[in-house]
């Protein structure tokens, strides 16, 4: 019992999960931005190529 009662309140290990789920959203954005946006930022930049002498 008091086995359990240890792994239920240790807390030594939540920290790093909290900061795994951060980066882990934070990549899902990056990726979802990229998706949505790519085709668009990478014709601004053949754009501004072809002005450029």
């Amino acid at each position: 019992m008091n086995l359990i009662k240890r792994l239920w309140t240790e807390e030594s290990g939540q920290g790093m999960t909290e900061y795994a789920l951060i980066i882990g959203g934070i990549a899902l954005a990056a990726i979802m931005a990229i998706g949505l946006f790519g085709t668009a930022i990478s014709e601004w930049f053949d754009n501004l190529r072809t002005q450029l002498p």
